[in-house]
């Protein structure tokens, strides 16, 4: 009896219209600021996921800008220690160049081709073509050569065309052995060569880092020994402090890879405003329900003491009124999860097609947050309702 006259008393003195604007006001900041941990989790996924990660762009061949009054373009070990103590850098290459002249020709009567040529080498780890024939030494057969994609394009699309040649394809060049020679006060050296595989990553021709090291301390012309160039693996190539640092030290890369430092700079704003939003609505929610809770116990504040004067004990009330308000709130945090839950699931649907890979279920996070504020929302109603109904043990 006493439970039905206390639903009868908080109806009357509650008001729907004003526990719909308090369930609304609530609803609105639990999406928004549930969705802001949401779009931070996917944010982070897509910088650092090994999914997404780009096998080309995560990988950035850094040299000195040349300019007129640019003196020397080598990098010196302290360039290259520094580089290495950057927290956006997870490891460091050098491109050793080749110290002795060459030339590369065609042994076929059929594909006549001759030029002067240079090589670089580099740590196998930096390298993106997997072929159990990139290894060297004095005995082998041929010596092994990655050339760059862009190579091959241009020899199909303007070298063969201006000097009638046949086009070739990938398949047909990794079959055709090349002479290699290396031009010494001596004579000439000839070596067998061989295509083994086309990359994206670098933009010179690659041999293997035995033949590099043996060929330039045997045939060295006197050049200039320290590296002009170095390679780096990071996870995130757009990194503003990344391109902040390049700028600073004089060094560039490749300007299609590190383009997005802006755009990044935007979306970091965008994600950052969207918690600020999702917090300054949280706050206001919960005191747009925190007033909700005392104008109700306040509007039957004398029926109350009422019943507490012919023995209702303060305990029981609290327990009856954290009843009607606080289920509610469960209620808006399950349902906004779920709003959360199926918008994830959509954009991983959206993602997948573009080749972008995002978790399907919302993060643990997300729900540890909408946890977190379940409990912040039980210690609000419990404090508000008790601060009306003082409690006697």
């Amino acid at each position: 009896m006493l439970n039905k006259l206390l639903k009868k008393i908080i109806k009357t003195a509650s008001g729907r219209t004003r526990f719909v604007m308090a369930v609304m006001g609530l609803s609105v900041a639990m999406v928004l600021i549930l969705s802001a941990v949401q779009i931070q989790v996917n944010y982070n996924d897509l910088l650092h996921s090994k999914t997404n990660q780009d096998s080309i762009a995560n990988f950035l061949v850094l040299n000195k800008s040349i300019t007129n009054s640019t003196k020397n373009s080598t990098l010196s070990n302290e360039n290259i220690a520094q580089l290495k103590k950057q927290s956006f850098v997870d490891e460091v290459g050098i491109l050793t160049p080749s110290r002795f002249k060459a030339s590369v020709e065609s042994y076929s009567d059929r594909f006549p081709f001759s030029t002067d040529i240079s090589f670089e080498s580099v740590p196998s780890s930096f390298i993106d073509v997997n072929n159990a024939n990139w290894k060297w030494d004095e005995n082998s057969n041929y010596i092994p050569i990655i050339a760059p994609n862009m190579f091959l394009d241009f020899y199909n699309f303007q070298f063969s065309l201006s000097q009638n040649l046949p086009q070739l394809t990938q398949d047909i060049v990794k079959i055709i052995i090349f002479k290699l020679n290396i031009h010494t006060a001596k004579g000439t050296i000839s070596f067998n060569a061989k295509i083994v595989g086309f990359s994206d990553r670098i933009t010179s021709l690659l041999v293997p880092q035995e033949f590099m090291d043996w060929a330039n301390q045997r045939y060295n012309v006197g050049q200039q020994a320290q590296p002009s160039r170095v390679i780096i693996r990071t996870k995130d190539p757009g990194n503003p402090a990344l391109v902040k640092y390049l700028q600073e030290n004089g060094l560039v890369t490749d300007a299609d890879k590190t383009r997005f430092s802006k755009y990044r700079q935007i979306v970091n704003a965008v994600v950052n405003i969207s918690w600020i939003t999702g917090a300054v609505m949280l706050v206001f929610a919960l005191l747009i329900f925190t007033l909700f809770i005392q104008l109700t116990i306040a509007s039957c504040k004398e029926e109350i003491q009422l019943l507490i004067t012919l023995g209702a004990s303060p305990k029981q009330l609290q327990r009856f009124l954290m009843k009607q308000f606080f289920p509610s709130n469960i209620i808006i945090i399950l349902i906004s999860l779920m709003a959360i839950s199926g918008l994830q699931y959509l954009a991983y649907q959206f993602l997948k097609e573009q080749n972008i890979f995002l978790h399907s279920l919302i993060s643990y996070y997300t729900l540890l947050v909408g946890v977190i504020i379940l409990f912040a929302l039980w210690f609000v109603n419990i404090l508000t309702i008790r601060k009306y109904i003082a409690v006697k043990d």
